[in-house]
């Protein structure tokens, strides 16, 4: 069973955010990094770039596969995690320790849309 933390929102692309005061962390998930498996490159956006709930803004690829990444939450990103940039694998390791955008939150009403640690470990087992 992949690792789930009580305290994040997640969403059923398999990212999660972490809420810090107004900002976001965001990553995927340790369901994510899993079903990918070697992460091999994080495709990231700038800093002040927008990001919009339900849209793409970067990209994981593995020795698998790519996959496009869907930010939970729109706002403004504030930073990027530059050490996934030489250590993409980093997310194997620890996903929910490495982020990969810090965005400063527009809504925080659409944190209401995502599920909690108990409602995302039930969507993971259905899939």
């Amino acid at each position: 069973m992949a690792k789930v933390i009580e305290g994040l929102y997640y969403s059923e692309t398999h990212e999660y955010v972490r809420v810090e005061d107004n900002y976001g962390y965001i990553g995927i998930t340790d369901y994510a990094q899993n079903a990918l498996g070697n992460v091999v490159y994080v495709d990231m956006p700038e800093e002040d770039d927008e990001v919009t709930a339900g849209e793409e803004f970067g990209a994981v690829e593995s020795v698998k596969a790519a996959s496009d990444l869907i930010s939970p939450v729109s706002g403004t990103v504030v930073e990027v995690n530059g050490k996934l940039e030489d250590e993409p694998e980093l997310i194997n390791t620890d996903a929910f320790e490495n982020w990969i955008i810090k965005v400063e939150l527009s809504d925080k009403v659409e944190l209401d849309e995502l599920m909690d640690a108990a409602a995302y470990e039930k969507f993971c087992e259905a899939q």
